[in-house]
Parts: structure tokens; sequence; C-alpha cells
């Protein structure tokens, strides 16, 4: 099957250029100007922009929290990604035992393969094209052996956490010891920075004195806390002589110690997110502030403004979304796919920030909205956009230039992106499966049009043409440090 793409202008990281792009079957072959070839189909998209499939390295599908699971899965949240024109998502596997479910609280012993394996399964519905990181949520000796063994699965990073005391965080030890069996097998540590005692300390005040309401939880996770946990992820990086990926940098000091510590030789790289570019903490005291609440929190508008300086200046690497959507109000249904479907949701913690599920949606909206309101706001230029949305992720993470390039040999992940476009985005445009989304009403001028995985076009328009199962799992190998 051959697919001649005419009269495109081709955007990348570094370059824009007129161009044609011919696919065969899955992948790119030629690129260049009058392409002379007698196709099966040809698409002529004079006018129009010719993207690289986007890469969202930071989502979470099927993830169980509190007494619900995020609403999208494998299938909901990649084809809600395909619309907004991203091609790879990167999950998180949680560290799970293979034990029955009574006994591993006692025994608490957890297992590798069992964990991949079980989210593999999930993922048999995968529509886009995937990867895994693995929660490092508990270390000994046994585990620390088996380390090396997540290459061998294709799965090449590790998240490490210094918050959610006895849940998620291990000490500092054995983050130290995990960035050194990380440098000694090519693999790379992501970071969530925030200081779990602080928050655990200002969270037990907060419930003492009945301060109860969605604002309390950005109140009891305060910026300086991830500031100083930043910091300190990249000394112990320097020291280990192994790099370190700071996930959903959300503070504008946290751009400072990025940029304190790139300057002095460390290997240390940041993702930001859209939700810490355009909303503050006030978000969380509106009557609906539930909606907005995710950890790390939002912060103020001077942080938002420091982390757009961050992606102006390169200081930042990548934006991610940390999609983990979950409903407003579960009690009501949605239609989705023609059926309704209903999954408990943010009301779970009515009276309570504590019991508020973390997480926002994000995985249609990173690519429109930053186009948008980065790029034709002048804060990023088109080839920054597609740096952070494709190319920088493909390289961090061992993909490229598989994935994130237009160059022959390329998996033909292609967005076709019409930059006239003017859409009144909101839910109404939005497939992620949950009844609210956070840019209601917003005005878009760029939109993506047909997407392109593997060469198969599985979104035109407002059309649907993928499929559960569509997806492939992709193993990586050791990535770049930008």
């Amino acid at each position: 099957m051959k697919t001649l793409i005419k009269n495109g202008t081709l955007v990348t990281a570094s370059d824009t250029f007129r161009s044609d792009i011919l696919i065969e079957d899955e992948k790119i072959t030629r690129i260049g100007l009058n392409l002379e070839v007698d196709p099966d189909q040809q698409i002529d998209v004079t006018g129009k922009l010719v993207l690289p499939g986007g890469i969202d390295p930071h989502v979470h599908l099927d993830l169980p929290m509190f007494d619900t699971v995020s609403s999208d899965d494998h299938y909901t949240g990649h084809k809600a990604a395909a619309f907004g024109g991203t091609t790879t998502v990167m999950d998180f596997v949680v560290l799970d035992s293979p034990l029955p479910e009574g006994e591993r609280a006692v025994v608490r012993e957890v297992d590798f393969h069992y964990s991949v394996d079980k989210w593999m399964k999930m993922a048999e519905k995968a529509a886009i094209d995937f990867s895994f990181h693995m929660n490092l949520t508990k270390f000994d000796e046994k585990l620390a052996k088996e380390i090396p063994s997540l290459m061998k699965m294709g799965i090449q990073t590790l998240k490490v956490f210094t918050a959610y005391n006895r849940r998620l965080r291990i000490d500092d030890g054995s983050i130290f010891k995990a960035l050194q069996i990380a440098r000694d097998n090519g693999m790379l540590v992501m970071a969530h920075c925030e200081n779990g005692d602080v928050i655990e300390t200002l969270t037990n005040q907060a419930l003492a004195e009945k301060r109860t309401s969605p604002i309390w939880h950005a109140l009891t996770r305060p910026a300086w806390g991830a500031v100083e946990a930043t910091l300190r992820m990249a000394a112990m990086a320097e020291q280990a002589d192994s790099p370190v990926y700071i996930v959903h940098m959300n503070a504008g000091g946290e751009v400072d110690m990025l940029e304190y510590a790139r300057e002095h030789g460390v290997k240390v790289m940041g993702e930001t997110c859209p939700q810490y570019l355009f909303f503050t903490m006030d978000h969380l005291a509106r009557p609906d502030g539930a909606k907005w609440i995710c950890s790390p929190p939002m912060r103020t508008e001077a942080d938002n403004a420091r982390l757009w300086e961050g992606l102006n200046q390169n200081i930042l690497q990548t934006v991610g979304t940390d999609h983990c959507p979950f409903f407003y109000n579960g009690t009501k249904p949605i239609l989705y796919e023609g059926s309704e479907v209903a999954i408990p949701g943010k009301e779970l913690g009515r009276d309570d920030f504590t019991k508020i599920p973390n997480g926002l949606p994000g995985i249609q909206d990173r690519m429109p909205i930053l186009w948008t309101y980065g790029v034709n706001a002048g804060y990023i230029t088109p080839n920054q956009f597609v740096a952070y949305m494709s190319t920088n992720p493909a390289k961090i993470f061992g993909l490229y230039p598989r994935k994130g390039a237009l160059v022959p040999g390329a998996d033909a992940d292609i967005v076709i992106w019409d930059p006239e476009k003017q859409v009144k985005y909101g839910v109404i445009h939005s497939h992620q499966r949950t009844d609210y989304n956070l840019y209601e009403g917003w005005e878009l001028t760029g939109y993506p049009e047909k997407i392109f995985l593997r060469g198969k076009l599985i979104v035109d328009g407002d059309e649907w043409k993928g499929k559960s199962g569509g997806g492939k799992f992709l193993k990586r190998s050791e990535g770049q440090v930008l």
C-alpha cells in the first residue's frame, strides 16, 4: 500500500520546509518535492502542516486510586490521544504482587514480570502505540538484582517518588542505589518531586482543624517542597553519575533548579504539563474546585510564567500530560460510544480533600491547546512545539528515529494539521471518557485534521477509523540525555 501526501509544509524539531511524503505500508520511504510515484492513494494537503505524531511520555490509564479507577482505559484514552494528534503514549506499571489480595499486605512481595504482564493484559485493547515505565515503589536487594531484567522487557525507565509516605515513596538511599543501577544498565530514573514529610504533617494539621475543602489540597503541598526535592534529586543524580528526568514540573523554582543543575553539568531533564501553564491554586477555591485536583497541585501565575520561560528558553525538555481522569460526578452516567458509563469519581471526596481522586483529563487537549496558546501566542515556535510534543520524548525514551521524526525509515505516524481551523473547544470535542473538560469554551485556532498511525488513517476529521487492538507495544532501548 502506497500513500502519497502531497504539497505539505513539514514541521520538524529543527526545520520547516515544503515537501511530499511517500508512505509504503507502515513506514515513511521518501521525502522530497514533486515526488513522482504511482500511489494507491494521494492526499493533497496544500495549506496544511505535516507533523510527526505526538508522543505523550506521561499518562495513567486503568489506574486504581482510592475506591475507584481512572476513567480512561487503554482503548478510550488512546482514542482520545489520537484525536488530539498523539500516536504514542507511555503509561506506568503499578508494582504489584502475584499473591492473593489478603496476603499482599502481610508479605508485600512484589514482582516485575507479574506486574508488567498484568499491564500488558489491560493494554490488549490499545488503539495507538504504547510503552511502559515501571513504578519503583518498593526496594530491596532481591528487587535491585531484578531491575536490569526490565530492559529485556523493553522498559528502560524507573519512576521513584519523594512523596506518598508508606505508599509509593522509597528512601533516598534506595533512590540513590536505583540511580546507580540505572547508570550501569542504560536506564533512566524518573522522579516525582515533593516533600512527603512536610505534606504528611500539613495534611494531618489541616484535617485536625477540619479544613477539608479542595483548596487545602494545594495548601498542604507547598511549592518549596517541590523545589527542594527537585534539587535533591539532581544532586543525587550527579553523585551517582546517572541521568534523571523530573516529571510534571509545576513550580517556577523547579525551573530555576533545573537551569542551575544543567549549567553545572548535571544530567537532569524536566517535563511540565499543560495544567501548570494555565491554571493556579485559585481554581481549587471555586465551587467546582475538585475538577482541578491533581498532584502536584497548580501553583501561581508567577509559576505559570516561569514555566513558559522554561519552554521558551529550552530549559525544559518535554510537555507530558499526567493524564489521569476521573468523573467530576460519577453518580451521573455519560454516553460513550453509544453506551452509558458512570465511574465513581471526585464526588468521593465531597467532604474531605484527601479522598478526592488526584488527576485530570488532558491526553487529547495537549497539542491543540499548546498550539493556540503556545505557538500562536508566541511563547514557543512551531519547531519547539514539535520538539516538546514528539521528538524530545522519542529521543529521551529510546524510540528515536522510529518515532518522533519525519525521515525515511521512520514509522509513518503523521499528523496533518490545519493551522487555520477554528474550534470552540470543550467536552463536545473531547473523546476523553469523563464528564468535564478543563478548557471548556476556549477558542482555538489550529487543529489536527488527519492522523496516521504507522501509515493507517485512524482519525479523519471527526471520524474515528482506529480500532481496539490496533496499537503495538514498543520495546525501548537506551535513550539520549538532552
